[in-house]
């Protein structure tokens, strides 16, 4: 199933080696995220994609643009299919990922990858968003993250299902939307540290291009079960 790609959110390689090779086939891809990515290193990340994994390299880039160029093009060189960077960075440090990304493509055997931004985080609600001195409506700023992202050029968004539909009708068809925030329904009840979820179908029928899922799939008693579950209520769609 292409749509779905599952976090690594694992403690180590083996672990995570331990995952791929079981739901290799299964699903479009696997998620590595700060935790996994801190221990492992960069050479993890080579070893998962020149295994013919696609990979979602997840580490949120937010920092000055020199900085985040310098991260873009390192992400790059890993082979990574897909790299985030956090929308309120800014425009000048959007555009100095999307710079690097094709000049590291260049000058690596890899594509460049796809560099989507992340417009907030799904464990953010409307009392934390007033916390952090933003006095509007949650929706409304990821609308206004997003339609930056893309007349800056990203090729799509990170956003939760919950504003999926609002950003999918505003910046068109073929801006790539990837969905974290997966509960309910075959993903599972438990919402975690989720404030903003949705179900898988329910997700793909919003707009979502992609469905991240980590915990409702890794720390099942049965991986294969658990995504198999998500894939036959895609399958349906």
């Amino acid at each position: 199933m292409d749509q779905l790609l599952v976090a690594l959110d694992v403690d180590s390689g083996t672990s995570a080696i331990s995952l791929v090779k079981k739901l290799r086939g299964l699903v479009g891809g696997f998620k590595v995220g700060s935790r996994l990515f801190t221990i492992e290193g960069p050479d993890f990340v080579k070893k998962l994609v020149d295994s013919g994994n696609r990979v979602f390299l997840d580490l949120k880039f937010h920092d000055i643009p020199n900085t985040v160029k310098q991260a873009v093009e390192a992400a790059t060189w890993t082979g990574a299919w897909m790299i985030n960077v956090h929308i309120s960075g800014g425009t000048s440090m959007m555009q100095a990922a999307i710079n690097a990304g094709k000049s590291a493509a260049t000058d690596s055997s890899y594509p460049r990858p796809l560099l989507v931004g992340v417009t907030m985080l799904t464990s953010v609600d409307e009392q934390t968003l007033k916390q952090i001195g933003i006095d509007r409506p949650l929706r409304e700023h990821v609308l206004t993250l997003a339609k930056l992202a893309k007349d800056t050029g990203l090729d799509g968004v990170v956003a939760s299902p919950q504003e999926t539909a609002d950003i999918r009708k505003a910046c068109g068809q073929e801006f790539t939307i990837v969905t974290p925030g997966i509960r309910g329904s075959s993903a599972g009840k438990n919402n975690h540290d989720q404030a903003r979820t949705m179900g898988p179908a329910q997700a793909i029928k919003a707009g979502a291009d992609y469905i991240v899922v980590g915990r409702p799939i890794i720390a099942a008693s049965d991986p294969c079960a658990a995504a198999q579950t998500i894939v036959d209520e895609l399958s349906k769609l």
